[in-house]
């Protein structure tokens, strides 16, 4: 009787607009958040580690970081690059879990390796290489350790990651 009434099927079908709209809404923030993710690799020199990486590229992504993380994946990290070597500092301020900061040059070599403690408040320690790097990559801690990975080791990156590397903010989001 009542599910006959018109302005009933009326409610209902903006109700079902209105829930579709929502749904879609909630599904684009998903993926406008999602951070683009590249395999690299780490020659040790016996073996090539395989690691899934979240790229790291634009200010606020560097500025986050892996803050707040309750855990990391065993083959995962954070791979930063910027334009330009330096002593990029890094601190782990609101980082709940202990990372290996792997410093890596403009031609790829690994300049230095610092194991870094969580840090929930300040003050925090902060981290800076010996050597002038471009890109770091963040792993959980004593991976680095757990793989043999040292200074002086390699890492490679796909052809299209690298040419991608420096152009532009939005360059992961296409």
């Amino acid at each position: 009787m009542f599910k006959n009434n018109k302005k009933f099927k009326v409610c209902m079908k903006y109700k079902r607009a209105v829930l579709i709209f929502l749904a879609v809404l909630i599904f684009s923030a998903f993926l406008v958040s999602c951070t683009k993710k590249e395999t690299i690799f780490i020659d040790n020199g016996v073996k090539k580690i395989e690691i899934m990486v979240e790229v790291a590229d634009t200010v606020g992504k560097r500025s986050e970081g892996l803050m707040f993380r309750k855990s990391l994946n065993d083959n995962a990290g954070m791979f930063f690059a910027f334009d330009n070597e330096y002593q990029y500092t890094f601190w782990m301020k609101n980082t709940l879990i202990p990372l290996d900061i792997v410093f890596i040059s403009k031609n790829f070599e690994i300049v230095d390796i610092i194991y870094a403690e969580p840090c929930e408040r300040e003050p925090c320690k902060s981290y800076t290489p010996k050597k002038y790097a471009q890109y770091v990559l963040e792993v959980n801690g004593n991976f680095t350790t757990k793989n043999n990975i040292k200074v002086g080791d390699k890492a490679i990156l796909d052809e299209k990651f690298i040419e991608n590397l420096g152009k532009g903010e939005n360059k992961w989001e296409k």
